[in-house]
């Protein structure tokens, strides 16, 4: 047995001390979206803290702990606050969370962010659907001894987001009249701010949103046999496209702002996910 895999039935057994809820979907609920959780019918609640040895979350704004319950009668877990590779942590050790998710029996994940606009169509306050994504700013997730009991030493990424989920997104923001744009995420290891230089690089690699976080989970769920979708708030334009200097204040302001209008849209989105299971 890895000693990845070990750790995670480590993980589980610390969690099915608390409770035996068994979800369906799993919600990484990024900037701006920890009140989401506060519409579940809430059955358990885990903090990441109370897990030994388990990564903890170090960003403000983000609260740190697994929230399990009911959206009316889609079971859910939450992660209410996201591990981040700039806070110091191995990458194997970000991904613990959505690879948990899986153990504890989800079968689909959503991951949601805050992001920088590259796409110079975008403005701040847009939802974007994450089509794609670009990793290679960052080590792989899948980096060292393969954990077998997930999946393959090789997994194939030509469809990481999964395309019938993502139109389930794309037709719940129609009948709530959003205009859901659509692009590629890149994913940089922060926790700056990328420079003009760079986010020009990134446009010209076919970038339309960066941040500093999801591909990697992304691709663990992936190898791990999750379906995946992802949702991105454009929170501000990125650097040399503002005139103004980036910071995480305005990244809040922003996330704050549209969360309802982003919380409407992942509340239809996890139920339609759901009945098409």
């Amino acid at each position: 047995m890895s000693e990845i895999y070990n750790k995670l039935l480590n993980y589980k057994e610390s969690v099915r001390s608390v409770t035996d809820f068994v979800p369906s979907i799993g919600i990484i609920l990024g900037s701006g979206l920890g009140g989401f959780a506060d519409k579940l019918k809430t059955v358990a609640v885990v903090p990441y803290g109370d897990i030994e040895d388990f990564p903890v979350s170090t960003v403000s704004g983000h609260e740190g702990r697994f929230i399990f319950g009911y959206l009316d009668t889609v079971p859910v877990i939450c992660m209410q606050g996201r591990i981040h590779y700039y806070e110091g942590y191995k990458m194997t050790d970000v991904v613990m969370p959505v690879r948990l998710m899986k153990l504890l029996g989800a079968k689909a994940v959503i991951l949601t962010n805050a992001s920088g606009g590259i796409n110079k169509d975008f403005k701040a306050g847009d939802l974007m659907l994450i089509k794609d994504h670009i990793s290679s700013f960052v080590p792989s997730p899948l980096i060292g001894a393969n954990v077998d009991e997930l999946g393959t030493r090789f997994p194939d990424m030509s469809s990481i987001y999964d395309k019938e989920l993502s139109a389930v997104i794309c037709n719940a923001a129609k009948e709530l009249s959003i205009d859901l744009k659509e692009g590629v995420y890149v994913q940089t290891s922060g926790p700056n701010y990328e420079s003009p230089a760079e986010i020009r690089m990134y446009s010209h690699l076919g970038a339309d949103a960066v941040g500093m976080s999801t591909a990697c989970e992304a691709m663990a769920a992936n190898h791990a046999g999750l379906r995946v979708c992802g949702i991105s708030c454009i929170s501000n334009l990125a650097a040399g496209i503002s005139k103004n200097p980036l910071s995480h204040e305005e990244v809040k302001e922003t996330a704050d702002r549209t969360a309802p209008l982003f919380r409407a849209l992942l509340e239809k989105s996890v139920k339609d996910i759901y009945n098409s299971l």
